[in-house]
């Protein structure tokens, strides 16, 4: 059995994390996913950033404060006259 030393200002500061290699290297793993910027936009990438400059121009419908009013403007939407 190994015995490890371990120096007592990291206790005191509670500086100190265990975790066995495999959660380690999982941590690792997830926080480069996190901080890479993906080479290529996904379709779903894609759709939310179209819908994002959609929002940002004024291009949305609601929110509604009652049924009634999002019926009012779903007809509009049908019928524009």
């Amino acid at each position: 059995m190994n015995t490890i030393t371990i120096p007592s200002h990291l206790i005191r500061e509670k500086d100190l994390v265990l975790i066995p290699r495999r959660d380690y290297e999982r941590l690792l793993f997830g926080s480069e996913i996190i901080t890479k910027k993906p080479k290529r936009l996904s379709e779903l990438d894609k759709r939310l950033n179209k819908a994002l400059e959609e929002v940002k121009r004024g291009e949305v419908y609601g929110p509604f404060d009652n049924v009634v009013a999002l019926r009012r403007s779903l007809r509009k939407f049908r019928n524009p006259k």
